[in-house]
């Protein structure tokens, strides 16, 4: 049996702060990373800090979670078992959703409408909930009732209690995404949310989400 590790993040973005001042749950974005160093991290985030809509598959560093006058972040962290087979359709996954990067984007959509419809998919589309819950499943190592992008971040932590490793702050070592804290203009952010909600809503009405299914 290998594992995988499963990271939830007490993020120091403004909206991560914002949504702690709206539910005293701590974490507020979650990630994948496939071996206990810790150096890469795989979600459905921002490519920048300061420009939320230019998102997607984002290969995360520790720098991309604690940075500026934050020298550290809090991190959950859960070793999830998963058998040899199991993992290497996970990393086919990740080596899939890489090479065509271009063409996936943040599902906005659901992740701001969680609360009132509990998920749904989009084309190429996935947020860091939907996105770690579609691994989770892949690994088989919980039961999962409902669909995996049907899923909060505190609710894939619930079906993740019993492989708890470790809740404890981190600092990253180097800096590995160096354009990451590069700030962007207004016109960067008004084109990118523009984009990012055309292609959204072209894909609601013109592909089914299934079409994709790995």
């Amino acid at each position: 049996m290998e594992h995988i590790y499963v990271v939830l993040e007490k993020s120091h973005t403004v909206l991560g702060r914002l949504a702690r001042l709206l539910d005293p749950y701590e974490y507020t974005h979650i990630t994948v990373c496939l071996d206990d160093e810790f150096r890469y991290f795989y979600s459905f985030s921002r490519f920048r800090h300061y420009g939320p809509f230019c998102s997607g598959f984002m290969r995360e560093t520790m720098d991309c979670y604690a940075y500026g006058d934050y020298n550290d972040v809090k991190l959950k962290v859960f070793e999830v078992p998963v058998t040899k087979e199991n993992k290497e359709r996970i990393k086919r996954f990740l080596a899939t959703v890489y090479r065509d990067r271009k063409n996936y984007y943040f599902n906005l959509y659901s992740a701001l409408t969680m609360n009132l419809f509990h998920g749904f998919r989009i084309y190429k589309a996935y947020n860091c909930m939907s996105f770690v819950g579609k691994i989770l499943e892949m690994t088989k190592a919980v039961y999962m009732e409902r669909e995996y992008y049907k899923y909060t971040i505190e609710e894939l932590e619930e079906l993740m209690a019993p492989y708890e490793k470790e809740e404890k702050y981190f600092s990253p070592e180097r800096v590995e995404n160096v354009h990451y804290m590069d700030r962007v203009g207004l016109l960067y952010n008004i084109g990118s949310f523009i984009k990012l909600n055309g292609t959204l809503i072209t894909r609601l009405l013109t592909k089914k989400p299934y079409e994709e299914e790995f």
